[in-house]
């Protein structure tokens, strides 16, 4: 009887092994077909290609994109920071450290590491959502469905806006419209998928709070919906001719009284590819 468990066992952790090896090597099957999409036709930045669009969109762009940048559209980002593993009452804040590529409107991976006593890793991407503890048992496995694919796109077209400027310049899928004198709405559109954006700039253009309407279940109910998103954006530094945030807050249900930020990140490096 007791060989019976033991071969059970081991039977289980193989497949468990098995399942996280495979995993992994799909993550970077993911990450290395996102790299082709980078835009190297030597495109610089002009002004005059934002000149029609509304004023505070213009302010953006002058402020996010150093004239005669190359307009490289995908980004590789390591983080570290807070994520929350609780409640707005209970966060339970973790310690993290991820890794992403960002290559806004076709994809996303961003690579999760929580350290500690029962570490927490795994992916979330635009096609799935995949963690476990002590990088072999599943404590979360879903996506490939219509939900999370909706969700998943509000969150990297927003970061884009930010984080890849050149990636929301004006084009036939990305149209701009002035809200009121210091916020702009951006819609992006992508295989009958679309997602405001607003932007709020200060008097220089810098984005200081993107928020939008994400199709999320991060509520009490746990259920698909329409909800308030938003993330605060400081400490911008300049790279490769770009000027991004290097602190993002980010918090489901912004702006009401059930407000939570369960992510808080430092850029720690990002880099645009470049080749």
């Amino acid at each position: 009887m007791k060989f019976r468990i033991y071969i059970l066992l081991i039977l289980i952790l193989s497949s468990l092994m098995i399942l996280s090896i495979h995993d992994s090597i799909v993550d970077i099957i993911e990450w290395n077909r996102l790299k082709k999409f980078q835009n190297f036709k030597n495109v610089k930045f002009k002004l005059s290609m934002v000149s029609e669009l509304p004023e505070p969109a213009r302010r953006f762009f002058k402020f996010s994109i150093k004239e005669g940048t190359p307009l490289l559209t995908v980004a590789e980002i390591e983080m570290s920071g807070k994520f929350s593993l609780g409640t707005k009452e209970k966060p339970n804040y973790k310690e993290m450290k991820a890794s992403q590529i960002l290559a806004s409107p076709e994809g996303f991976i961003w690579t999760l590491h929580l350290p500690g006593l029962i570490p927490i890793s795994g992916s979330d991407t635009a096609k799935w959502t995949r963690f476990r503890i002590l990088h072999l048992f599943p404590v979360a496995r879903m996506g490939n469905d219509l939900d999370h694919t909706k969700s998943a796109f509000g969150r990297y077209v927003a970061e884009s806006v930010f984080w890849t400027p050149a990636a929301v310049l004006p084009n036939d899928h990305i149209k701009w419209k002035q809200i009121d004198h210091d916020t702009v709405r951006v819609t992006i559109e992508k295989d009958g998928l679309f997602q405001d954006v607003d932007i709020k700039v200060n008097e220089e253009g810098c984005p200081i709070e993107v928020t939008f309407l994400r199709w999320s279940n991060a509520n009490v109910n746990k259920q698909f919906q329409l909800q308030p998103f938003g993330g605060k954006l400081s400490n911008f530094k300049e790279v490769q001719g770009f000027k991004i945030p290097f602190h993002v807050e980010a918090a489901n249900l912004y702006g009401t009284k059930d407000e939570f930020f369960f992510f808080k990140a430092d850029i720690n490096k990002i880099q645009f590819l470049n080749h």
